[in-house]
C-alpha cells in the first residue's frame, strides 16, 4: 500500500513510496511495535539463514550474523557524514553497486533520500533500518533488521574504513533484500545501481568510439548532479581461459573488469596549457593508478600550490585518484552515466521532459517473438504508437529517449535465469492503430533502433526524428524468451503514445472471401434440408444457445445454417495457418486467424490463450483451436447481449456469474466431443460432400 513521506529537502513536499514487508507494515509501525514489546526487530522476509546470502551453493565459511553492538562498542549510523570513503569492498563481486554507492554520497539530498539520516544506534533504536529505492517506476522503503553477515567478527561483505560505521553496510542489505540474496548482486552494470537510486535515465558511451566534446559532456554530468561509472572491459577469450582475469590488476595500478566511479572533472593550468583531468574512484578502497597525475606524480609540483590543495587533498592510498583525460580514454572502454533529468548532456540549455511510461510483457507462443532475425514470429512483439507533433524548440526534429527495462531479473536469478539479451527498433507506421503484421515488416525498414542488443537490464538510447507516426517494437534476440518489461520514452514537447490494441476487445463480421481467398480448398456443399442423421443431434445441442433466436429450446434449421457457414469458414482459416497440412498450426499465428475470423483481441488475451492452448513447441491443433474459437464465439455473445448500452461495460451479479461461466464451460466441452463424433461418422452427408 503507497503512503506518503516527506521529502529530505526541508522543501515540505511529499512523495508515495511503497513498503515492501509482505504484510503490508511501514518501517514506523514495525519500528513502534518493537519499541512497545521491548525486542529487537528480526526481518521474516529476509530472515539471518544461508539462503539470504547464497542461492546456488551452500555457505561456504561459518558465517554468524551479527548486529553492530556486538561487533563494536559504540556503532554508528553515520559518522561525520556519509562519504565515499565509507564505502569498502568486501568478498562479494558487488564493485559496480559500490561504485554507484559512491557517487551517491556526492549528491547529498539524493543521498538523503536513499539513506534516510534519521536513524542511529541511540535512542529510539529498535534493530530496524530503512532505505529508499526506485524499482520500475515506484519508490520503495526496503526494511532491514542490522543483523549483518560476519566471520570472526568482521563484516564479510561491504564495510566502511571506519569501523563504527554501518550505513553502507545496512544498505548494501537492503538492496540484497530486494534482489532475493546477497549472491543476486555478483555482477551487474553501475547504471543499474544509479538508477535505482534516482529514478534517473542512463545513457553509456564507449571510450573509443566517443563524441570528440566527451570532456565536456562528462563535466556538465558532473555539474548537474548525474552519476557517472567507468570500466575496463576484458575480453571473452580472456574470460573463458582465465576468469582470474576478469578482475586482474594491470601494471599501471587498473584492474580489469572492475566497475569504478567518476568523482570529478577539472582543468588546470601546467606549464602554461590547459590540461584536462578526471578523478576516478577504486571501491576496494586502494590500488590506484601509478602513471602520470597519480597522487605522488611530479606533475603535481608544477601547477600552483592553491589550485593543487583544492584537488589533491590528500596523497593516501584511499582508492581515489586523477588521470589526464586522454590517459583515460585510452585505458578505460566503457562510461555509464545516469541522469537525474533526461537534460541533454551535449547541449548548452536545459530541458523540461515529457514522458510516456507503459509496461508489457513477451510470453512465448504468443508475444515474444524475438528480433527481426524471425521475421515469422517478429511481428507478434508487443508494438507501441509513438505519435510526434511538435519538433524541438527553435528546430525541424524531434529529441527522443527511448529507455526498455526488463524488470526482476536478478530476483529470478536463484531460478536459473539471468538477464534477457533485449533491444528495439523503431519503425515510421501509417496512420491505422492496427497491430501492424508479418508484411509490413517485411518490406519495411528501421528509422531507429538501438545500437545493439545485450544482456543489460536496461538499453537506452537518444534519437533526433522528423515529426510523423512511429511504431516502437520492443524484443528480446531470440524468440521464446519470456520478460517483463518497462517502457519510457522522453520527448522534449508532449508526444502521444499508445499500446496498440492495450484496451481493445471487438468481435466483428469480417468480409472472409477476401481474407481467404488464398486458401486453396473446396467449399462445403450446401446442408440437407433435413437433418436426421445422428451428429446433427450433437451440433443442436452445443450451438442451441448460440444460434437459436426465439428462446423456444429447438434449433432450426435456418439457425443451424448460420452455425454451419461459419463452422466452414472456421476450418478454411485453419487450414490457411496450417501450411504443412500437419493438423497444427503456429500459436503466433492465432492473433492472424481470430482477426480473419472478426475477434481482434488485446495482448493480454492472445498471452492467455496462447498459455491455455499452445504445447510445448507453440504448435496448436485443430480440437484446441475449434475449442478456442468456440469459446470466444459464445463469449463475445453472451457479452454483447448483456451490455445493452452498447458501452463496453458490464455488471454483473454473483448468480450471473455462476450461470455465464458455468454455460460457457459446458458449451466448451460439447464442441470437442461433437467435433469428434462428426470426424468419425461415416455417414454425416455434409462431411462426406467436403472431403
Amino acid at each position: 500500500m503507497p503512503y506518503s513521506v516527506n521529502l529530505p529537502s526541508g522543501s515540505g513536499q511529499a512523495t508515495l513510496v511503497n513498503s515492501t514487508q509482505a504484510d503490508g507494515k511501514t518501517y514506523e509501525q514495525l519500528r513502534l511495535e518493537c519499541l512497545q514489546k521491548g525486542k529487537l526487530f528480526e526481518d521474516p522476509d529476509f530472515p539471518a539463514v544461508g539462503d539470504s546470502l547464497f542461492f546456488s551453493q551452500r555457505v561456504p565459511v561459518n558465517f554468524e550474523w551479527k548486529r553492530p553492538g556486538e561487533i563494536c562498542k559504540d556503532p554508528k549510523f553515520i559518522t561525520g557524514g556519509a562519504t565515499r570513503t565509507d564505502i569498502c569492498q568486501g568478498q562479494l563481486g558487488d564493485c559496480w553497486l559500490l561504485a554507484a554507492i559512491a557517487s551517491l554520497t556526492l549528491h547529498e539530498e539524493t543521498l538523503k533520500r536513499v539513506v534516510p539520516h534519521d536513524q542511529s544506534f541511540d535512542r529510539g533504536y529498535a534493530g530496524i533500518f530503512h532505505f529508499q529505492l526506485w524499482q520500475h517506476n515506484k519508490w520503495l522503503d526496503v526494511v532491514v533488521d542490522d543483523r549483518l553477515p560476519c566471520v570472526r567478527n568482521n563484516l564479510v561483505f561491504v564495510h566502511s574504513a571506519d569501523n563504527t560505521e554501518f550505513w553502507s553496510a545496512l544498505l548494501e542489505k537492503a538492496y540484497a533484500k530486494l534482489n532475493g540474496s546477497y549472491e543476486s548482486l555478483k555482477g551487474g552494470s553501475t547504471m543499474e545501481a544509479m538508477e535505482d537510486f534516482t529514478g534517473g535515465v542512463g545513457e553509456m558511451y564507449e571510450t573509443k568510439n566517443a563524441p570528440t566534446n566527451l570532456f565536456l559532456i562528462l563535466k556538465k554530468a558532473v555539474e548537474r548532479g548525474s552519476m557517472l561509472g567507468c570500466s575496463i572491459d576484458v575480453s571473452k577469450a580472456l574470460l573463458d581461459s582465465n576468469s582470474a582475469e576478469s578482475e586482474a590488476q594491470t601494471t599501471t595500478g587498473l584492474v580489469k573488469g572492475h566497475a569504478y566511479s567518476i568523482t570529478g572533472v577539472e582543468e588546470v593550468n601546467y606549464r602554461g596549457a590547459k590540461v584536462q583531468l578526471i578523478r576516478v574512484r577504486n571501491p576496494w578502497g586502494q590500488v590506484e593508478w601509478n602513471g602520470p597525475w597519480s597522487d605522488n606524480s611530479r606533475e603535481w609540483s608544477a601547477i600552483d600550490s592553491s589550485e593543487k590543495n583544492r584537488l589533491l587533498h590528500n596523497s593516501l592510498d584511499d582508492g581515489e585518484f586523477w588521470m589526464e583525460f586522454g590517459d583515460f580514454k585510452a585505458n578505460y572502454d566503457k562510461i555509464e552515466i545516469c541522469n537525474l533529468t533526461p537534460d541533454s548532456l551535449s547541449d548548452d540549455g536545459s530541458k523540461k521532459w515529457e514522458v510516456n511510461l507503459f509496461e508489457g510483457n513477451w510470453i512465448r507462443g504468443s508475444t515474444a517473438g524475438g528480433c527481426r532475425n524471425y521475421i515469422d514470429t517478429f511481428w507478434t512483439n508487443p508494438q507501441f504508437k509513438l505519435r510526434l507533433d511538435h519538433p524541438d524548440d527553435g528546430d525541424k526534429m524531434c529529441s527522443v529517449i527511448v529507455a526498455l527495462l526488463q524488470k526482476n531479473r536478478r530476483r529470478l536469478r536463484k531460478e536459473g535465469l539471468d538477464m534477457e539479451t533485449i533491444g528495439f527498433a523503431i519503425y515510421e507506421a501509417p496512420d491505422d492503430q492496427d497491430h501492424q503484421g508479418k508484411d509490413f515488416f517485411r518490406y519495411n525498414g528501421s528509422k531507429a533502433r538501438s545500437r545493439s542488443y545485450i544482456n543489460m537490464r536496461e538499453v537506452s538510447e537518444r534519437f533526433r526524428l522528423p515529426p510523423g507516426n512511429y511504431l516502437l517494437v520492443p524484443t528480446t534476440f531470440q524468440p521464446h524468451h519470456e520478460a517483463d518489461f518497462l517502457i519510457r520514452i522522453f520527448s522534449e514537447n508532449k508526444a502521444g503514445a499508445m499500446y496498440v490494441h492495450e484496451n481493445t476487445l471487438q468481435c466483428y463480421q469480417p468480409d472472409f472471401k477476401e481474407n481467404i481467398s488464398c486458401v486453396h480448398s473446396k467449399h462445403f456443399d450446401a446442408a440437407p434440408k433435413k437433418h436426421k442423421n445422428a451428429p446433427f443431434k450433437y451440433y443442436e445441442s452445443i450451438f442451441l444457445n448460440r444460434v437459436q433466436v426465439d428462446n423456444t429450446g429447438m434449433l432450426e434449421f435456418e439457425e443451424f445454417k448460420v452455425f454451419w457457414e461459419k463452422l466452414k469458414k472456421w476450418i478454411m482459416l485453419f487450414l490457411a495457418y496450417d501450411t504443412d497440412r500437419s493438423g497444427r498450426m503456429s500459436s503466433y499465428e492465432l492473433r492472424s486467424a481470430l482477426n480473419a475470423a472478426g475477434m481482434n483481441l488485446n495482448n493480454k488475451i492472445l498471452q492467455l490463450l496462447g498459455l491455455r492452448f499452445a504445447d510445448e513447441n507453440f504448435d496448436i491443433d485443430f480440437d484446441d483451436y475449434l475449442t478456442c474459437i468456440v469459446r470466444l464465439e459464445n463469449m463475445f455473445r453472451v457479452f454483447q447481449a448483456l451490455d445493452k448500452q452498447k458501452k463496453g461495460v458490464i455488471n454483473l451479479n454473483m448468480m450471473q456469474v455462476k450461470h455465464n461461466f458455468f454455460y460457457l464451460f459446458e458449451n466448451v466441452k460439447k464442441a470437442l466431443f461433437i467435433y469428434l463424433q462428426c470426424m468419425n461418422y461415416n455417414s454425416c452427408q455434409i462431411c462426406q460432400k467436403s472431403s
